[in-house]
């Protein structure tokens, strides 16, 4: 064969391979270099038919976005990006009307910035807390979408419940350097839902975990009070709420948070 027409046909025997190799899996996202892809819980369960309120973060920072705390909160190449100081946490919350039941997920990353000596890693935290003037009741009514310390490998799902109750559940996940990932929390009347990189990881039924209370979401880097912290970034690539209106289209079965109290309820 003739070295053009050999070179050729060995380069669309390439380019079918690489067609028709498959895409990285979620369950493989962890030994993957780069983002989980775009397998995320509202296409693998198909909420997405029916998509409420979504954010790409590209423009200027919506001004419904409020920050509270010290540090910077400001769209950044098309992410809501929080940038913490040495001192105190920073949070952003969405300031519109909360919804009781609904799905909302994200896909997040977040890094130490810089190292300071004695300082603490942030943990970067996304709840739903209760919208508008509700009472925060110190934290007793949250529901945690994801929760980690920086520089560890375990991720945290909770929902608190007054007047001390905390069901949570843990799972190891590669968190550092800048991992992409995709968080996801389905809240019914009869149930709460986790996911993490489009997998359910928990559902909980029972009563006392199910509080109807209006929420909404909220991003934070979290200081330890009184504490010289390392500076860090967390970053949103973007956020959806969708209705329970779609059922979904694979099982939520799951293992159930386990029982701890939460004494910061007040």
């Amino acid at each position: 064969m003739h070295p053009l027409r050999s070179a050729l046909a060995a380069a669309l025997v390439g380019l079918l391979a690489l067609t028709l190799s498959p895409a990285v899996s979620p369950a493989q996202a962890d030994h993957y270099d780069g983002a989980p892809g775009p397998v995320h819980a509202g296409n693998t369960f198909g909420w997405y038919q029916y998509d409420v309120f979504r954010q790409e973060f590209v423009g200027p920072k919506p001004a419904f976005w409020k920050q509270d705390g010290r540090g910077i909160v400001r769209t950044q190449n098309g992410m809501l990006t929080l940038m913490s100081t040495q001192r105190g946490s920073v949070s952003a919350t969405l300031d519109l009307k909360g919804n009781t039941y609904g799905r909302w997920e994200i896909r997040m990353r977040a890094r130490t910035l810089s190292k300071v000596k004695g300082g603490k890693p942030f943990k970067v935290v996304t709840e739903l807390v209760p919208g508008g003037t509700r009472d925060q009741n110190c934290g007793g009514r949250d529901i945690g979408i994801e929760n980690f310390t920086l520089g560890s490998n375990t991720v945290k799902s909770y929902v608190h419940t007054l007047p001390n109750n905390s069901y949570r559940g843990f799972l190891g996940r590669h968190l550092r350097n800048d991992r992409w990932h995709t968080y996801a929390v389905e809240v019914a009347p009869d149930h709460i839902s986790w996911f993490v990189d489009g997998h359910v990881i928990n559902t909980e039924r029972r009563d006392g975990a199910l509080d109807p209370v209006p929420r909404q979401l909220k991003f934070e880097l979290r200081a330890q009070k009184g504490e010289k912290m390392d500076p860090a970034r967390m970053q949103m690539d973007w956020m959806r709420y969708w209705s329970m209106r779609a059922p979904n289209e694979k099982s939520i079965k799951a293992p159930q948070l386990e029982l701890s109290t939460f004494n910061g309820a007040c």
